[in-house]
């Protein structure tokens, strides 16, 4: 009986990885302000909802840029539906590299920020990794757009921090 419900399980956990789906986008893009500037504003998640269309607050219980280790939560709207997630840094290299694992109820995966110097201004590279089991019609190609949306209004804010 015990190796019975022994490989009933692993036909369970089997059955739901084949039924994950992984899916990874990645953007660059230049912009016109320092490395500095441009790696403290992005590993400040609290800021998050002043660039990206989908993140709606963050909650890091400090002050500036993430620290490796670090954990933290954000709520993001998620196709008309507030998700919250929980997030742990992974990486933090000023002012080179910052990365966060990110889970929730819906979607489990990581955000890569990589930056490199490029004339007066910064090559900034994001790619989100992400798994799911939901089986939502247009996830990818919403996700695609609202990561284009996001990294346009980073440019935008950035290169003119006035306006």
């Amino acid at each position: 009986h015990k190796e019975y419900r022994r490989q009933r399980q692993m036909c369970i956990r089997d059955r739901r990885q084949t039924h994950l789906l992984h899916e990874q986008i990645s953007h660059e893009l230049f912009i016109q302000a320092s490395i500095d500037t441009v790696y403290y504003y992005v590993t400040q998640p609290d800021r998050w909802p002043e660039w990206h269309p989908s993140s709606l607050r963050a909650d890091t219980g400090l002050c500036g840029s993430l620290p490796a280790g670090h954990r933290f939560s954000e709520t993001m709207d998620l196709l008309g539906v507030q998700l919250p997630i929980s997030y742990r840094v992974l990486v933090a290299v000023f002012p080179k590299e910052f990365k966060t694992l990110f889970s929730s109820a819906a979607l489990d995966g990581s955000i890569h920020y990589q930056l490199s110097k490029q004339g007066d201004g910064t090559l900034f590279r994001r790619t989100l990794e992400y798994a799911t089991d939901l089986q939502l019609s247009g996830l990818r190609a919403r996700m695609e757009q609202l990561s284009s949306q996001a990294l346009g209004n980073l440019k935008q804010r950035l290169e003119q921090p006035d306006d």
